[in-house]
């Protein structure tokens, strides 16, 4: 086997080595390119095709349909144009082409390319991040106006914030929206609004035109008044299709004038709809506390019926009569035993009283003095003594003595 033989190779192998080294290229992926118009035609699907010469060489051009609804500019053949997009391969052709997704006539292309340096300029300053976007305020009580007094933007920036928030207050800050002197006003109406304390929030506006008429909006002052201005910028520059750098650098961009109303301020009706459900949940969240504090309050009541001193003495009552009771009893039980204890000692007291032996015939003998003679020796003849004996008593002379034998 030949070491040197050739390595072959397909036709798509080579065609995707080819479409990866191009597509990769990051200089062939964001390019701006001018040449005339040849060969244009628009498919039925809605696609682009076009041949894109200059004196020495050509390049087939696509647009899909996606892109070219945006446009506002589509050229005919022999016009000379100026075309954004980036080189791709067509595999199945074996040809490179340029995919596009900007057209513009040649004469507007250059403010184009002036379009592309300032914003990518005011792009690496750090005016456009989104970071530094300020909220616009809920309910606006003051919006500043920029724009014409004579243009269709005024009245209907009015018109739409009558019939949205006629509470709102409105001061116009009047400038000139075209032409070369346009962009020193819009910065001085910008500057005359910042030092109006009572302004919350500032609408710059103006109508749609050409890329000429809304050229004052990518002017590089006017770009850095809306970044220095003390409250919150809407932008609404043209119509929804039209970007200017004021919409880039303004806190919000709108479409439209009229969208650039509708964004500042609140939808009365909304807002009548949004207090009805306020009231509604308030009289709900009221209703509930009240019920929950009426369950509280019985709660409490009937804690406080347990604890009441009023129970609580039908209790002790209850316990006196409880306890006197028992003490009556134990008093009586008591008195029995006393009384048979009493019974007890009567009988023996009864069965030791001197006045049993008086029953059985002995006498109790007494001096006058009432002592008991219990001796012979006590009395002497002639005495008065009283002598006891069962039925009564009688008195008696001692007569003599006579001791026992």
């Amino acid at each position: 086997m030949d070491l040197f033989d050739p390595v072959f190779y397909t036709v798509s192998e080579i065609t995707a080595h080819v479409q990866e080294t191009l597509e990769r290229n990051p200089l062939l992926q964001d390019l701006w390119l001018v040449g005339q118009v040849s060969n244009y035609t628009r498919s039925s699907a809605g696609h682009v095709y076009l041949t894109l010469k200059d004196a020495d060489a050509q390049i087939r051009c696509v647009m899909w349909r996606s892109m070219v609804v945006r446009q506002a500019y589509l050229p005919s053949t022999g016009e000379e144009v100026l075309v954004h997009g980036h080189v791709s391969v067509y595999a199945a052709g074996g040809n490179y082409q340029f995919t596009m997704d900007a057209i513009q006539p040649k004469g507007i292309g250059q403010l184009y390319l002036a379009f592309e340096a300032l914003k990518e300029r005011l792009a690496a300053e750090g005016l456009f991040a989104v970071e530094r976007k300020r909220p616009l305020p809920p309910m606006p009580r003051c919006i500043g106006v920029v724009t014409s007094p004579t243009g269709a933007a005024l009245r209907d920036i009015l018109n739409i914030l009558r019939r949205r928030y006629p509470l709102v207050r409105v001061i116009l800050s009047p400038t000139l929206v075209q032409g070369a002197e346009a962009p020193a006003q819009i910065v001085s109406a910008l500057e005359r609004l910042g030092r109006r304390p009572e302004v919350d929030l500032v609408i710059v506006a103006r109508g749609g035109g050409s890329i000429e008429d809304l050229w004052a909006f990518n002017d590089e002052g006017v770009a850095r008044a809306i970044h220095a201005a003390p409250v919150p910028v809407i932008s609404g520059v043209g119509h929804e299709t039209d970007y200017t750098i004021a919409d880039l650098v303004a806190d919000v961009r709108a479409p439209t004038p009229s969208a650039a109303a509708e964004l500042a301020t609140p939808d009365r009706e909304a807002l009548r709809e949004q207090v009805g459900l306020w009231q509604e949940r308030l009289a709900g969240e009221m209703l509930g506390r009240l019920e929950a504090q009426r369950g509280e309050l019985a709660h409490l009541r009937q804690v406080l019926g347990y604890h009441s001193p009023r129970n609580s003495l039908g209790q002790w009552r209850q316990r006196l009569d409880e306890r006197a009771e028992r003490a009556a009893r134990a008093m009586a039980y008591r008195l029995c035993l006393q009384r048979e204890r009493l019974s007890g000692h009567t009988l023996r007291l009864q069965s030791l009283s001197p006045l049993r032996a008086l029953e059985r015939g002995y006498a109790i003998v007494r001096r006058a003095d009432d002592g008991i003679v219990s001796s012979v020796d006590q009395v002497a003849a002639g005495d008065k003594v009283r002598v006891q004996v069962r039925d009564g008593a009688f008195g008696a002379l001692v007569l003599g003595r006579e001791e026992e034998r």
